[in-house]
């Protein structure tokens, strides 16, 4: 796989562990990592969606690694998606192109 593609799934699973830590602690996190050349590397990482927690000040940088992590994705022309699933969990989606 290109030296992107793989540096960028590694930084997404990286700052999704962080924000799991940060926002969802003690949660289970699950990571799923799927591809092939010229079908692309498809990464989905979940984790419940955090029920009653608050931070008395708020979290430094909050906010801003989702930021991150879609313009990294959208450098190499892929796509990432996240947000609240109706099952309560919070899951980041994304696909990266793998060229042969």
């Amino acid at each position: 796989m290109p030296e992107a593609v793989g540096r960028t799934a590694f930084r997404i699973v990286q700052e999704w562990l962080t924000n799991a830590r940060k926002h969802a602690d003690p949660a289970a996190v699950s990571v799923a990592v799927r591809g092939a050349a010229t079908d692309g590397l498809t990464v989905e990482i979940r984790n419940p969606w955090p029920v009653g927690v608050a931070h008395a000040t708020p979290i430094p940088g909050a906010g801003l690694g989702i930021i991150g992590l879609t313009e990294r994705t959208a450098l190499i022309g892929g796509r990432l998606e996240h947000g609240r699933t109706p099952a309560g969990e919070f899951r980041l989606w994304t696909w990266l192109p793998w060229p042969t």
